[in-house]
Formats: structure tokens, sequence, C-alpha cells
């Protein structure tokens, strides 16, 4: 059994509290043609990196029926500014166009097998999953970006196409999961795509 969703995999269903004040579930999505879920947080310098380009594409595809939401599930523990009280202060101060949700309990982490901050996994109309993985080349550093592979997924799935990359290896800092230090990852975790030699 694998950690991580595998490709078309059927989007697993969750409730978390987002910092608009409403709790989201996949329902709450069903008008949308794709659903883009990534795991995220308030302070991995790959996520601080990264975050203008993933505006850059939420803007440049929810107009075309994708819908966006980004889920932070470190443990407050491990950084006390990834609580619901710096997700919304961080909404309120960069006003970033998705919807940013707390999984608290690490139980949608679990369910998706997210791996880093960020991780981007894109479903199709009907829920499976098309993409996983990386947003971006070099998340930490936007001026080193050469490739954009949640782009290229959304354009390709847009157009009817499969997907030509479905799976990267997400780059960023790990989960930071409840209890444990913070460079543990679970022991079935691993790499989505083998490193070649």
């Amino acid at each position: 059994m694998a950690f991580t969703l595998q490709i078309g995999d059927k989007a697993p269903d969750f409730s978390a509290p987002a910092t608009d004040g409403k709790t989201y579930s996949l329902a709450d999505f069903k008008d949308a043609k794709v659903l883009v879920v990534f795991f995220t947080c308030n302070h991995c310098p790959f996520v601080i990196g990264s975050d203008e380009v993933t505006r850059r594409t939420v803007e440049r595809f929810k107009d075309k029926g994708v819908a966006f939401i980004g889920i932070n599930s470190n443990s407050e523990k491990t950084h006390q500014t990834d609580d619901f009280d710096h997700m919304v202060e961080r909404m309120k101060e960069h006003k970033f166009p998705w919807i940013y949700a707390r999984d608290k309990s690490q139980e949608v982490a679990l369910a998706y097998g997210a791996l880093r901050t960020p991780h981007f996994y894109v479903f199709d109309e009907e829920r499976k999953l098309v993409y996983t993985g990386r947003g971006v080349d070099n998340p930490r550093d936007e001026s080193q970006v050469t490739v954009n592979d949640l782009d290229r997924a959304l354009e390709e799935v847009l157009a009817g196409k499969p997907v030509s990359t479905p799976m990267t290896n997400p780059i960023g800092c790990n989960v930071k999961w409840e209890g444990k230090d913070a460079h543990w990852m679970p022991a079935e975790a691993c790499d989505l795509v083998p490193k070649s030699e």
C-alpha cells in the first residue's frame, strides 16, 4: 500500500476549517472542472519562496474552472507559527487567492499521503488524481524556476489530454508530524519518482 495517493486514485473526502470562517469538504468543489489540493504551511522557505508563483497559477486558471485549496497539516507543537491564528494573519497580509484550511488532526495529510510543503495534487472532473508532486522545479527561489509542472498539468487536463509527467517529487520541508522530531517522515513515505543514479 503506497503512502501517497497514486495516479487514478479518487480524492479522499475531508472536513477542514478555513481562514474565511467556513469549513470545506469535497462537496464544496463539486462544480469545479479540476480541483487542486495542496499541502502548505506558514513558515517553510519553500512555501514562502513559491507563494507568488502559485498565486499566478491560481489567477491564471481559476476562471477556467479550476478550484484551489491549500491545507496546513503541520503540527503547531513543532512550529507554533503554523497554528490557525497565524494562518488567518498570513491570509490577511497576503490575500492569497486560494482557500486556506487547517488540518490540525493531520488526518487529511495522512489520507492524501502528503510528503512535503508544498505538495500538490491535481484531480480531474471525476476527482481522480492526474498529477501529484512539486509545483515548480525551484520553489525556494522564484528567479531560478525553469519548469512549472503544475501549470503544465493544468493546461493538459483542461485540454482533455493525459498529463505528460503525472508524478514528480515534491520539493520542500517535510510535513511536521505531531509528537515527532521535526525531520521525521513515516517509514512508508518515499520519493514518488525514484532518483536515478
